[in-house]
């Protein structure tokens, strides 16, 4: 019985996400990606204005890479085929270039932080029910 407990305690920790970011805390470091970046609903709400540079970011959490209607992605991107997760989103924000063979527009890098950053935009995509 103590093993079967083990072992099932040991597939939930598996199961787990594999970062645990701090959303308030990506919010903040968001300031920093608003100069590209804005985040606004479908419906047209702002809940982040930014620049257009890069992709509006509503709802990145569990969407295709690259696949953003009315975006010109690197080719690199728009090549890609990934669904956007925290543990995606953490890594790219660190080295976006290394993330995809020197491939990106992108040049900012965010060397502290990125596991916020993707918590805070799981946060503010479209709720699954």
């Amino acid at each position: 019985m103590k093993i079967a407990l083990i072992a099932s305690a040991a597939l939930l920790a598996l199961a787990a996400p594999a970062i645990a970011g701090d959303a308030a805390k990506g919010e903040d470091l968001f300031k920093k990606c608003k100069s590209c970046h804005m985040i606004v609903a479908p419906d047209g709400t702002e809940i982040q204005k930014g620049g257009k540079t890069g992709p509006n970011l509503y709802g990145v959490v569990g969407h295709t890479a690259g696949k953003v209607d009315g975006f010109k992605y690197s080719k690199a991107l728009a090549a890609a085929d990934f669904v956007w997760d925290e543990a995606k989103i953490a890594e790219f924000v660190v080295d976006p270039k290394a993330f995809l063979g020197d491939k990106s527009k992108m040049t900012f890098k965010l060397k502290k932080g990125g596991e916020d950053v993707a918590a805070y935009l799981a946060s503010v995509g479209p709720k699954s029910e």
